[in-house]
């Protein structure tokens, strides 16, 4: 009687694990195209803009919570970039278009539109220091490029609405 106890549950565990809903492709697409356009952008950020010595970046504290948080900090971000800053106009331009993107998609695939979430601490200390221009334009800009690379680890997240 426990052997085939033990069948029947070995049976439904790979019944169970067979009949879970794949990605849509609409998904799987999106998350390639912001894949891409966030590796595009990082590698133009370590190309173009590195750290100046002296200047240390506290570690992000930025957190991905859904589409709704991603486009709020990449536009955060992009606000106190200086557009005076040399060379920023490509890279200001790029993270206006995945914000932009990432914010279609949401607004086309979220039923329910969550609040618009609060800036984040690291963001709200910078527009605080924004009579340093060059120094939170280069600031802002590192830490755009980390929470890139957070993204590019937890694309699942674009999922989440």
């Amino acid at each position: 009687m426990q052997y085939n106890l033990a069948i029947v549950f070995s049976l439904l565990q790979l019944l169970s694990e067979g009949t879970a809903a794949p990605l849509s492709v609409e998904v799987v697409k999106m998350k390639s195209k912001v894949k891409w356009m966030t590796e595009q952008l990082v590698i133009r950020l370590n190309k173009d803009f590195q750290v100046p010595a002296g200047l240390t970046i506290s570690p992000p504290a930025d957190e991905l919570d859904g589409p709704s948080s991603i486009v709020n900090t990449l536009e955060g971000y992009n606000s106190v970039i200086s557009d005076s800053f040399n060379g920023v106009a490509q890279v200001k331009m790029e993270i206006s278009s995945l914000a932009g993107y990432i914010n279609q998609w949401r607004q086309g695939h979220c039923s329910e539109l969550r609040p618009k979430p609060s800036m984040s601490g690291p963001l709200q200390e910078l527009q605080s220091r924004k009579e340093f221009i060059h120094t939170v334009s280069m600031e802002a800009l590192m830490r755009v490029k980390e929470f890139l690379k957070l993204l590019l680890k937890n694309l699942d997240h674009l999922e989440t609405c």
